[in-house]
């Protein structure tokens, strides 16, 4: 066999190195070179990176929408409005009775939804065909609804099965086809049709509806179509409403499950649309159908309760929907499916238990369990790692809980008169300022916050404390003294020279401006208030011990605060 180039080289290198050795020369390092390729290497270019070019957005098209999509939906409806005209005009003529009326109707609904399928599957996916099938599920809903609830020419069991199908087709196309327009013209037009056919508020018109709805909140679930949620919504709930409301005398612990049934049904559909497309935040959509859902059912329930005569069992529901929604918080966040969500149902069943409490307890009772509840909130916005929330639900509770005992147990005529009942004030406005030094503990890093509380608890007790002075010093209700007012304004003068003070003497701004605060108010009432009520010598004694405390407290301000006069002749 003939040797390559490189097996020579190969043989003269040997044959060199042999030599060498045998004259006894060193051997020179001579770069070896590269060996011989058999074959040219491919050198392949690296593709030139082109920028990347978005595709250009599709141009708006006038011809394209009414060729379309609006002639097929046009001639959709007015396919079915044919068929309502040509079925009206022939039971007037008497042509036919109301057995072939409603089997002619259930026929043509029946031809539209096989055509309108042939047409998107064998013909084109076209907006004729949408419209097509829409159309013929819508009325051959309508049709089973008034065969079977207006002519009662099927029983309803029958009717229900029809029914069923109808839904499962109508879900199934929608899917099938991620048609938007089947779930709006099929499922809303289903969910109405016992409305069309003036079923009335009767147990099979509500199963009906609950058939249509279940598909609704099916193809919610399935296809993520957040305005299907809201209109199966808007639709169905007048309709149970209804019902609710014509079966609640006779039937009461029925309609009350009901309630129940659709409420959850609605939870279902909000929260697994969040499953189903979770995102950082719970979305607005969600958030509002759960917040509205858990509104209407508490009311509703409320009202139909307490229609029947039964109060406590009003107040019940509130709170047993309340806990409801405590417990499904808890399992969403315990299956760490969603914290937002757990959040929102916690949030709302803060607020539910809220309402139940003012509807069912008074006077103090309010106020110590508003304030209970403040101090959970805030307590477990801590817990789940959302202190800024639980804070802000617990200032909400607070503030009710302060107002409650500004408006009853403590109001602003106890500056005149003095308070209804010491023992409720004092009490009503101690578990108020427990609840806001409870929030400021719960969130220990917000000195902010905790200087708000405390100004406003301090606030609070100043304002307890001058109820205190003005029932004490003799007033009564209805009826000031001159005593009193004196006595008001003297103790406002003395607590603010005494707050400058002491915060001169612990070098304390918060405490100095307080006290000025109070000075402040201390003189508006005696110049506005004693000087016009008062008469002369009790006038006299209030601007006098005011004028006192006044230069006592700039004295005292301007010996440690500023320097005196011969101190800046001294610093020249």
């Amino acid at each position: 066999m003939e040797s390559t180039v490189e097996q020579r080289l190969s043989f003269l290198e040997n044959r060199v190195k042999t030599l060498e050795g045998m004259l006894g020369v060193q051997e020179i390092a001579v770069p070896r070179p590269a060996p011989f390729p058999s074959a040219p290497a491919r050198v392949v270019a690296a593709p030139e990176s082109r920028p990347v070019v978005p595709e250009p957005k599709p141009q708006f098209d006038l011809e394209e929408l009414l060729g379309g999509r609006v002639l097929g939906w046009v001639g959709g409806i007015a396919v079915v409005i044919a068929a309502v005209f040509f079925v009206v005009m022939a039971v007037r003529n008497g042509w036919i009775g109301v057995d072939a009326r409603m089997a002619l109707a259930f026929a043509a609904s029946t031809a539209l939804v096989a055509l309108g399928g042939w047409l998107y599957e064998r013909r084109g996916q076209t907006q004729a065909a949408l419209a097509t099938v829409a159309a013929g599920l819508a009325a051959l809903y309508a049709s089973d609804a008034a065969t079977t609830l207006h002519y009662h020419l099927l029983s309803p069991s029958r009717g229900l099965v029809i029914a069923g199908a109808v839904g499962a087709v109508a879900l199934a196309t929608a899917v099938r086809w991620s048609s938007q327009e089947i779930a709006g013209i099929g499922i809303v037009g289903s969910l109405l049709a016992p409305v069309f056919v003036d079923a009335g508020p009767h147990t099979s018109s509500l199963v009906f509806m609950a058939i249509a709805l279940l598909a609704a909140i099916g193809v919610v679930l399935w296809r993520r179509w957040t305005w299907l949620a809201a209109a199966a919504y808007v639709v169905s709930v007048p309709q149970a409403a209804s019902w609710l409301w014509n079966e609640h005398d006779g039937r009461l612990g029925l309609t009350l499950a009901v309630a129940a049934a659709f409420w959850l049904l609605y939870v279902v559909a909000a929260i697994g649309y969040e499953l189903r497309a979770p995102t950082e935040n719970l979305r607005l959509s969600s958030a509002s159908l759960l917040f509205v859902n858990a509104t209407v059912t508490a009311a509703g329930g409320w009202w139909l309760i307490d229609d029947a005569g039964h109060r406590a069992g009003a107040n019940a529901w509130l709170f047993g929907l309340a806990v409801a929604h405590v417990a499904l918080g808890t399992l969403v966040l315990r299956w760490r499916v969603s914290r937002d969500i757990a959040l929102l149902l916690y949030g709302v069943a803060a607020a539910m238990i809220g309402v139940a409490i003012t509807v069912s307890l008074g006077g103090p009772a309010v106020v110590a369990a508003w304030a209970a509840e403040a101090m959970v909130l805030a307590w477990a916005g801590r817990w789940t790692k959302t202190p800024g929330r639980g804070l802000a639900a617990g200032l909400v509770f607070a503030g009710l809980a302060g107002a409650h005992v500004l408006l009853f147990e403590a109001p602003p005529t106890a500056l005149a008169w003095g308070y209804h009942s010491i023992p409720l004030a004092v009490g009503a406005s101690t578990l108020v300022l427990l609840a806001l030094a409870g929030i400021a503990i719960a969130d220990r890093e917000d000195e902010d916050l905790r200087d708000i509380v405390a100004w406003v608890g301090a606030a609070l007790g100043v304002y307890l404390a001058s109820g205190l002075v003005v029932d004490l010093a003799g007033a009564h209700e209805h009826a000031s003294t001159q005593t009193s007012q004196l006595g008001l304004s003297g103790f406002w003068g003395a607590l603010g020279f005494a707050a400058i003070v002491a915060g001169l003497i612990r070098d304390k701004r918060v405490l100095r401006l307080g006290g000025l605060g109070v000075l402040t108010l201390a003189v508006g009432k005696v110049f506005l208030v004693d000087l016009a009520h008062l008469q002369s010598i009790w006038r006299v004694g209030s601007f006098l011990a005011i004028g006192l405390l006044l230069l006592a407290g700039a004295f005292a301000y301007q010996r440690v605060r500023v320097p005196s006069l011969h101190e800046r002749r001294a610093a020249g």
